[in-house]
């Protein structure tokens, strides 16, 4: 007879002590277990007493997550959150250094109990780190202890960031701004106004103000890696909750400074390889610089604006103003107006007598005449090949300028997506963004007369824009997805990728999707689905077994909590706990937690997550809510949060889970690979019916014969 769920067998040590096995009663006040322990130890004084895990972060067991204990845990006796707090904030006054210092270490390690850090909290232990931050100056490991203790407790947001005093703050900045301190303690440092500065519009002109982009870049320059990262985190944080102009202005700055020529030398080509959270971080960066071009985008243009009316007619000046004999000034207004419209038609505007009409549309608005007429300044002899080589075309021939340009810029927009809010967990960047100043417009440059090579390879007229345009859309992103360290290198791989090129890619992709819709054919495709689909299903549980590799994401954007989940061999538990960064495999005996499948009652993805619905109060990022699923046990009030590294990832957990629930696979990577097993294994089976057709029908068969005369008779075979 199974156990109640109410009971749990568990042990507990203390230092000293035989261990014992007792069996918890969950609806037994822990007060009562507790006194029971000690009792079997004589200890007087239960009160003073606690249980904590002895393995994983060892949190402290109370009333509110004892449900969590499982069975076969290890549990410690120990001294209670609130006597410790009391201890420890007695240690770090304490006028002995050694004293001091070990205080501080241990306060630091406890802080991550919610429990101590609300005990520790509630006797003011936070003034009395302000104190030793404020009035010390000791730069090394024990002022490291205090400020990685400091982080910890606010970790828990008991208290407000904004409560924090001037003095102390001004502290922090002097660690970031001096030369001479410990390296640990500026990474604490710059963490700490990494946290500040998204908190309150106040705390964010502080930290602007006092820590300046040289100092920072002072800190992005050195070969500490830890160091490096921290600096980027404050910089992206101070980014993000800039108002436009001042992260214009922020972003000018670090184009004087060459930063991206620096972050593409010793950050991206760096022996060491790029880490996760500084490929977000490069991520956001350049998603941050690549929307400074929205508010342009986003602008219709306005026919009454001198500055634009200017910069329209340059490019007419630019193309045409050699080819005219007699300068224009000489001709009548009529006349001169009559000529205008003509270069204007030349120059490819649907709306030559009023060009600016074609401008109007927003987006891309008047992002397309900024990348017309960077073209035309910066490139002059390719701006007038363009355009006079297409002049001297036959009408229906010609490729238009001008209404290229317009639908080209919105296709970098949309493939770059400009005007986009960044995503929380997103690692993919260009590294050839980081090499190139003004990016997008050489990114214009190269396409826009990619758009006339295809138009000429293609032959097209005016009826085919929309198709070239079309090639052209997947000439870039076909070319962007192989991640070119330049632009240099960009410009040969896409030019490389001719229209022949892009028949002949979409050819063999065809033939790779291509199903034969034969009758027999898809009865073979049935049989042959439930042999593959439990292929599928092992390969599913063979990735669950090898584990991943999980990180928690707060509501403070930090990611370096990092867990890692995977299937026993036999299948049949879970096992889970936290680990350090750069710990990618870690034995199955170090994951402390364990679930059994047994115990897994339900799979839940999306919004229907309990770690979504938390954060339902702020703003509800769409690639989380892509990526999280959570595995509810026991009873419905236990659940094992995740957020997937990948949507790969997310597909393959959550198909294997549902596997171990007896469920089918849901995801859309299921259907994609049975899709390849099958037209593979078809392929296999088919390989001697080549160029054969097969019928919809089984042919006839044919009637009996009048006599069967023709067959051997065995019982006469020679003996």
């Amino acid at each position: 007879m199974p156990p109640p769920k109410d009971v749990v067998k568990i042990a507990i040590q203390m230092v000293g002590a035989i261990p014992q096995l007792i069996e918890l009663q969950q609806t037994k006040p822990l007060a009562s277990v507790l006194k029971d322990v000690c009792d079997a130890w004589s200890l007087p004084n239960a009160e003073r007493y606690a249980l904590q895990y002895v393995d994983g972060r060892q949190t402290f067991i109370t009333e509110s997550n004892r449900g969590e204990i499982k069975n076969g845990s290890i549990l410690r006796l120990t001294t209670s959150p609130d006597q410790e707090a009391e201890r420890l904030y007695s240690g770090i006054q304490s006028s002995n250094s050694d004293v001091k210092t070990d205080s501080l270490k241990k306060l630091a390690s406890l802080s991550q109990d919610v429990t101590f850090a609300q005990e520790f909290i509630n006797r003011n232990g936070l003034k009395q780190i302000f104190h030793i931050v404020e009035e010390g100056n000791d730069t090394g490991e024990m002022l490291a202890h205090t400020l990685k203790a400091f982080m910890e407790l606010m970790d828990h947001d008991f208290v407000s960031w904004e409560t924090l005093s001037a003095a102390f703050i001004k502290k922090i900045v002097s660690y970031v701004n001096m030369n001479a301190v410990d390296a640990a303690v500026q990474q604490l440092s710059l963490s700490i106004l990494e946290n500040m500065v998204p908190t309150s519009r106040l705390l964010f002109e502080l930290v602007k103000k006092e820590v300046t982009l040289d100092r920072l870049l002072t800190h992005l320059q050195v070969t500490n890696a830890q160091l490096q990262l921290k600096a980027m985190a404050l910089l992206i944080a101070l980014l993000l909750a800039a108002t436009d102009a001042e992260r214009r202005d922020m972003m000018d700055y670090l184009r004087e400074k060459n930063i991206r020529q620096f972050i593409h030398k010793n950050i991206i080509h760096s022996p060491e390889p790029l880490g996760d959270e500084m490929a977000h971080y490069l991520y956001v960066l350049q998603s941050v610089s690549i929307n400074l071009c929205e508010r342009r985008m986003r602008t219709s243009m306005d026919p009454y604006s001198q500055e634009q009316r200017e910069l329209l007619q340059s490019l007419r000046q630019t193309a045409f103003e050699s080819e005219s004999e007699a300068p224009a000034s000489n001709f009548s207004t009529e006349r001169r107006r009559s000529l205008c419209a003509k270069e204007f038609r030349k120059l490819g505007f649907m709306n030559n007598s009023n060009p600016a009409e074609d401008l109007r549309r927003a987006p891309p608005g008047l992002l397309a005449l900024d990348n017309m007429v960077y073209f035309s300044r910066h490139t002059p002899s390719a701006y007038s090949r363009f355009v006079l080589e297409n002049s001297s075309r036959e009408d229906k021939h010609e490729c238009p300028f001008a209404r290229s340009s317009i639908q080209l810029t919105l296709i970098l927009c949309e493939i770059l997506h400009v005007g986009e809010p960044c995503s929380e967990t997103a690692q993919a960047f260009y590294p050839m963004f980081f090499g190139q100043d003004h990016f997008f417009e050489e990114l214009f440059c190269i396409c826009i007369q990619l758009v006339n090579k295809t138009w000429k390879e293609m032959r097209a007229t005016h009826e085919d824009f929309d198709k070239v345009l079309q090639v052209v859309r997947e000439q870039i992103t076909r070319t962007l997805s192989l991640k070119p360290t330049s632009l240099e290198l960009f410009k040969t791989r896409v030019n490389a990728l001719n229209y022949s090129e892009i028949l002949k890619l979409r050819q063999t992709e065809r033939l790779h999707q291509e199903e034969t819709l034969a009758v027999p054919v898809l009865e073979l495709r049935e049989r042959l689905k439930p042999e593959l689909l439990e292929l599928i299903r092992q390969q599913r549980l063979l990735h669950l077994c090898e584990g991943t590799l999980f990180r928690k994401i707060s509501s403070r954007r930090r990611q370096d909590k990092l867990w890692y989940c995977r299937l026993s061999p036999n299948q049949k538990v879970l096992h889970y706990g936290d680990v350090e960064e750069g710990v990618h495999s870690p034995p199955i005996e170090s994951l402390p937690e364990k679930i059994p499948v047994a115990d897994m009652k339900m799979l839940l993805m999306g919004k229907e997550c309990p770690h979504t619905k938390e954060k339902s109060s702020g703003k509800q990022n769409k690639d989380v809510l892509e990526l999280a699923f959570s595995i509810v046990y026991d009873v419905e009030e236990y659940c094992l949060n995740f957020i997937a590294p990948t949507r790969y990832e997310f597909c393959l957990w959550t198909d294997g889970l549902n596997v171990l629930l007896g469920k089918e696979m849901t995801s859309e990577r299921t259907q994609t690979d049975l899709d390849v097993l099958l037209s593979m294994e078809l392929k296999l089976r088919l390989l001697d019916l080549e160029n054969i057709s097969i019928p919809d029908t089984p042919p006839p068969i044919p009637k009996p014969p009048s006599n069967l005369n023709f067959c051997y008779d065995f019982s006469h075979a020679e003996q």
